[in-house]
């Protein structure tokens, strides 16, 4: 059971990045799925998740009309679509698969995390 965090990297302010979560040894529409981040010296915070049951997404007030989540059930990936990216998005991204929620305790599985710099 496996999940992969990827396409993260460096962007200047205004730009734009799409990281994906793909899982390998489950199915992750059973899961709600999860994207956080960490920022050196700070804590982990939630971003985003989307649910199981009816797809419903959800957005930590800072990213909200600026990042979009979405899953293709059929690549068995999620996405984390982010736009008119801010130095303070800078961090470290993780997504997690469990219950669609902004509690780090609810999610089961973790990918590695992805790396994000917004610098000019």
């Amino acid at each position: 059971v496996q999940l992969q965090a990827s396409g993260g990297g460096l962007v200047q302010p205004g730009g734009s990045l799409r990281l994906s979560c793909a899982a390998s040894g489950f199915t992750l529409d059973y899961y709600g799925i999860g994207w956080f981040r960490q920022a050196p010296g700070k804590e982990r915070e939630w971003v985003s998740c989307i649910s199981s049951s009816d797809g419903n997404t959800y957005y930590e007030d800072s990213v909200k009309g600026r990042f979009t989540i979405s899953r293709d059930n059929a690549k068995n990936t999620v996405y984390l679509q982010m736009n008119s990216l801010k130095p303070e998005d800078t961090a470290v991204y993780y997504c997690a698969a469990g219950v669609c929620s902004s509690w780090r305790y609810d999610y089961r599985y973790w990918g590695q995390g992805t790396l994000v710099t917004v610098s000019s």
